[in-house]
């Protein structure tokens, strides 16, 4: 498999995928939490952004 950097970590292109909703991620053009991959929007915002009153939070 092809191997792909990003955010310093080396992948297999497939296995590059965002950790709750497993959209496929390019490299350097995703948010890292805990070693693990998310995309931006929205789920890096949802689980690990800033908490508003109109969020939910």
């Amino acid at each position: 498999a092809e191997k792909v950097t990003s955010l310093g970590k080396d992948w297999h292109r497939p296995c590059l995928r965002c950790e709750r909703c497993s959209k496929t991620l390019t490299p350097g053009g995703h948010a890292e939490h805990d070693g693990q991959p998310y995309c931006h929007k929205p789920c890096y915002g949802i689980l690990f952004g800033p908490k508003g009153e109109c969020l939910g939070g």
